[in-house]
């Protein structure tokens, strides 16, 4: 069984962006994630579902993974399409979500199989899972190094954070004044550690008891579609490369803020 640095459990999409970025591309959490930490040269997997044999969609998504090196031996193909959803894109570059259908990734859950193989990486990132946090609790129970966006869920039974390593949930930079408080929620409801993006108001990380702040870059954005994926992903390839929390959180935000420099979750 091949063991990968991270393996990314959860969401793929085809984002599909009007507004000022005219594109359909490859994206959601979970690929999001796996991309970029491929990009920054972690050996690097996807779990999760795309449609069936032959369809358009769920071949781009599998061509767009294998093309960055990431692994997709674990996606599993079923009857429902591939996911889509519609985004529009403001002159400033702020995505908004119109609408999503999450086809073969409603209800799937990994099976057994698929769950050896992620309880061998050295860290998994769950993204949108619709599984009432049936893999987060086997891949606890076995000791595995894990995190979850918190953010891209919204059914209460998907949201629980007990045995996660981190917990990553965003805050509008509206509510930057309240990211201290939703962080220390986090870890009380069981989260060992927890970070929470704040868009161009930076980052807040409360990790081994100690509170952390880093200041995100001045940009201007061209499409901010998948900078908080790219945040989580830089945060993770230089923790588990060694770095310590304040390096981590800089390395999202660089990540975060190149992600904003071109259409979509990573560069296709």
């Amino acid at each position: 069984m091949t063991t990968f640095d991270l393996i990314a459990l959860g969401d793929n999409c085809i984002d599909r962006l009007t507004g000022a970025v005219t594109a359909d591309l490859v994206g959601g959490n979970a690929v999001n994630v796996a991309v970029q930490t491929a990009m920054l040269g972690l050996s690097t997997a996807y779990c999760g579902a795309v449609g069936p044999t032959g369809e358009a969609d769920g071949d781009r998504v599998l061509a767009a993974l294998a093309v960055k090196d990431v692994d997709v031996s674990l996606v599993e193909r079923r009857q429902p399409p591939t996911s889509v959803t519609c985004l529009t894109v403001a002159p400033d570059g702020n995505r908004t979500i119109l609408t999503e259908d999450f086809g073969a990734c409603a209800g799937w859950v990994p099976d057994a199989a698929r769950l050896r193989a992620l309880s061998a990486a050295r860290h998994v990132h769950i993204g949108w899972l619709q599984d009432g946090g049936h893999a987060r609790r086997v891949l606890a129970r076995d000791g595995v190094s894990l995190s979850q966006d918190v953010s891209v869920n919204a059914a209460p039974e998907d949201l629980d954070v007990e045995g996660l390593t981190i917990a990553f949930a965003s805050l509008s930079e509206a509510q930057a004044d309240h990211a201290e408080a939703r962080a220390a929620e986090l870890v009380a409801q069981g989260a060992k550690g927890a970070v929470v993006t704040l868009g161009a108001r930076g980052s807040l990380a409360l990790i081994g008891g100690q509170t952390f702040r880093a200041a995100a870059p001045a940009i201007t954005p061209v499409d901010t579609t998948g900078a908080g994926d790219a945040y989580i992903a830089g945060f993770l390839a230089a923790r588990l490369n060694g770095a310590s929390v304040p390096k981590a959180m800089a390395a999202g935000h660089t990540c975060a803020a190149a992600c904003c420099g071109h259409p979509g979750g990573f560069p296709q």
